[in-house]
């Protein structure tokens, strides 16, 4: 995203006021995710690269196939993105819009990475931990990866907290040849 954050950035802000204004935070993100989905599609992707469809019969097609999921709004924001050459910087648009609500409204969205299921109970007991350092409400994602041989990774926003068994495998291994 690095490259294309700076791109990204001033419509993510105008979308996430637009969001505001309307009070609607989640219809904006589940446009955008969609809009993302069909930016992601290789199809498409080959059509947003192509030097031969110009950007109004890309704005076109892109709205055709997103007609059923997108407003008003949504369909201007499509073809202004279309229409400027930034269609490509649509995930990103989508990531910083998430990040910008998830501000606005209080929360965190946090991922727990483990080498087996977690319980409820320590799933909870995560998210509190979490709340009462970041200050902030938790929503909580896990994720199973079978190749962590145990323990298990936090990632709330910038924050990282590797607890994994590999973690402190490749930590030893890196003193060890010290």
């Amino acid at each position: 995203m690095a490259d294309t954050a700076a791109v990204a950035r001033p419509y993510a802000q105008a979308v996430f006021e637009l969001a505001r204004d309307g009070g609607d935070f989640a219809h904006w993100s589940d446009m955008l995710a969609f809009a993302t989905a069909v930016a992601h599609d290789p199809t498409m992707l080959a059509l947003i690269h192509s030097p031969r469809v110009d950007a109004e019969q890309l704005a076109r097609l892109f709205i055709d196939v997103s007609a059923d999921r997108l407003d008003k709004e949504g369909t201007n924001f499509v073809r202004l993105l279309t229409l400027n050459d930034r269609l490509a910087a649509l995930p990103d648009i989508a990531e910083l819009y998430e990040s910008l609500r998830a501000e606005a409204e209080g929360f965190v969205e946090a991922e727990l990475i483990s080498a087996a299921e977690v319980s409820d109970e320590k799933q909870q007991k995560i998210v509190e931990a979490l709340e009462r350092r970041l200050n902030r409400t938790v929503k909580l994602d896990c994720k199973i990866d079978t190749t962590l041989l145990g323990g298990a990774i936090i990632r709330a926003g910038d924050m990282v907290i590797d607890g994994s068994f590999k973690s402190g495998l490749q930590k030893l291994a890196v003193a060890l040849v010290r």
